[in-house]
């Protein structure tokens, strides 16, 4: 999810401020430990919707104080933010850090790979540990929402675990065989296409 999309949505019950949409954002998120949005960003994010044409901006008077400067959804706003509804999220399941440093590791020999396994599985077991306290001090009568998030964060690290396990009982069978390797390319200029 873009903040830019999640701004749009915010716009699309109500004008805001960028105040109350930063407000708004930290408590559809689950608050600033979860996703740290700062308010710069928030502004930021709002002049490029504006340049674009999916916000506008209002200036509403206030009784004896400075006018208030508010953000209104358009027409062109709600039609991206209803394509962005309707579209499905990509994962990006294979494009993983941990993965690109066992490699590393394993190309390098810097480091035992192992090591590397163990470090992030510590890393693992630490966030289960954290996201399944904040999951019990979370109240289902008014945090059903962020309770099915935080069961999907547990989901997704002890499948993590698991991953992990099947890696180190077969660490030495990847030690075996070649590390991939950049397909050659043909040297020199490519030949002109005759017409």
């Amino acid at each position: 999810m873009s903040v830019r999309n999640a701004l749009l949505g915010l716009l699309g019950q109500r004008p805001c401020h960028g105040y109350e949409l930063h407000a708004a954002f930290e408590a559809v998120v689950g608050g600033e430990e979860i996703w740290d949005v700062k308010p710069a960003q928030i502004y930021t994010t709002l002049s490029r919707l504006k340049e674009a044409g999916l916000v506008i901006e209002k200036a509403i008077d206030q009784d004896g104080g400075p006018e208030k400067r508010v953000f209104e959804i358009t027409a062109e706003g709600q039609w991206e933010l209803n394509n962005w509804l309707a579209t499905p999220v990509i994962g990006k399941h294979q494009r993983d850090e941990f993965f690109v440093k066992l490699m590393i590791g394993l190309a390098t020999k810097a480091v035992d790979p192992c090591t590397i396994i163990y470090t992030q599985r510590a890393s693992f077991y630490q966030e289960l540990h954290d996201v399944t306290a904040q999951r019990g001090t979370a109240d289902p009568a008014s945090e059903l929402a962020h309770i099915l998030m935080l069961d999907k964060a547990v989901m997704h690290l002890e499948a993590d675990l698991r991953w992990l396990d099947m890696i180190e009982a077969r660490i030495e069978e990847i030690r075996r065989q070649p590390l991939p390797e950049p397909e050659p390319r043909p040297r020199g200029r490519p030949r002109k296409r005759q017409q």
